[in-house]
């Protein structure tokens, strides 16, 4: 048995089967995978992210540290609430975690993945000396993803019923990567989906009835399998699939959340991030696949890329499945920076693939040309 979210009763009652993740006993589906995925796109839905670490950030110098530690630069968050996502990179440049930070009332806080928790908090102790900061988990703290069309509007209302029209009316007002402190509740505009929705972090104990609330107002429980299809289709990157600490943020569609203004400013793993950018052999590349014939695309796939000179070189498949709102193959594949034309390895057979930029789906609609 592993460690149990204060969903975890909820989950069973909601016919859940569970699985081991990151050694969490977690939800990977409730009934349908494509019904789940589905109410997302069309309605709502509500994820229990609990699992993931929450860890406070204070301390005279918590912003100077942080814009040491993270390779976006947390000076652009100006106002309490305002959010940015982030890589936490090593010195070689590999992304020991991907991550989203927040500035607080207090300080910042950093929601950081289940699986990499120990390393996360060990590097980011090891790069405490010389700075007067503090880290504190916050593990008495659950997280509700609640996603879709609908989402912000039932949010709202469960909003005005615990709090205020006033505190509803912020939250129904909430831009992108924006957040609101209420009390013990803190609810941003972000998400895992490529839907609108919001993600609100309130106390282990009050998250049962919060559950029960959102499922009497129509929204539907989400397992990770569903979450997964639903990033994928956002063309968003799985920590330990479509990056790692080897993998540079230039290979891994993450080259934007780099900030390299202002030049004084030293981030971890700066230097050889100008490095790689600045060599003469370029590094590959995270781009989109999409395979309209039957089959499915599936990570460790072997990817036969054509160059602009007729020579060929292989790519793989990072993360791959079958899209549930294009009813076709989509994936990321890292693969070569020249790269024409693609077809991938399935079974000893060559299919050719449509490469995009990465990104298929968005508010339930195509993307891709």
């Amino acid at each position: 048995m592993g460690q149990q979210t204060a969903l975890y009763a909820k989950h069973l009652e909601a016919g859940a089967r569970i699985v081991d993740f990151g050694g969490w006993d977690m939800p990977i589906q409730y009934q349908s995978l494509i019904e789940e995925h589905t109410a997302v796109r069309q309605q709502a839905g509500v994820f229990d992210v609990s699992h993931m670490t929450i860890v406070d950030i204070e301390g005279a110098d918590a912003e100077p540290w942080l814009r040491h530690l993270l390779a976006n630069d947390v000076a652009r968050l100006k106002a309490t609430g305002d959010a940015l996502y982030t890589g936490m990179l090593n010195d070689a440049g590999g992304v020991i975690d991907d991550l989203i930070v927040y500035r607080m009332n207090a300080g910042f806080r950093l929601v950081v993945n289940c699986a990499t928790r120990k390393k996360d908090l060990a590097w980011m102790q090891s790069q405490q000396a010389g700075y007067t900061v503090t880290l504190t988990e916050r593990p008495a703290l659950a997280i509700l993803a609640v996603q879709g069309p609908k989402a912000i509007d039932i949010v709202a209302q469960i909003i005005n019923q615990r709090f205020s029209d006033e505190d509803s009316s912020r939250v129904s007002g909430l831009k992108n990567f924006a957040g609101v402190e209420l009390e013990q509740w803190f609810v941003a505009r972000t998400g895992y989906t490529g839907e609108n929705g919001v993600e609100i972090m309130l106390p282990n104990l009050e998250a049962p009835q919060i559950w029960d609330q959102l499922l009497a107002a129509g929204v539907k429980p989400i397992g990770l399998g569903a979450r997964d299809t639903l990033r994928l289709e956002a063309g968003m990157n799985l920590y330990g699939h479509d990056m790692d600490e080897n993998i540079s943020p230039l290979s891994a569609n993450m080259a934007w959340t780099i900030a390299w203004e202002p030049a004084e400013r030293d981030f971890i793993g700066r230097q050889a991030l100008t490095e790689q950018r600045n060599a003469a052999d370029a590094l590959p590349v995270l781009k989109g696949l999409v395979m309209e014939e039957r089959g499915v695309l599936r990570e460790g796939l072997r990817v036969e890329c054509t160059m602009s000179d007729g020579s060929t070189q292989d790519g793989v498949i990072t993360s791959g499945t079958f899209s549930p709102t294009l009813k076709h193959g989509i994936a990321l594949a890292r693969i070569p920076a020249d790269t024409e034309q693609c077809a991938v390895d399935i079974r000893g057979k060559l299919v050719p693939v449509r490469v995009v930029k990465p990104g298929f789906v968005r508010h339930g609609k195509k993307i891709f040309s």
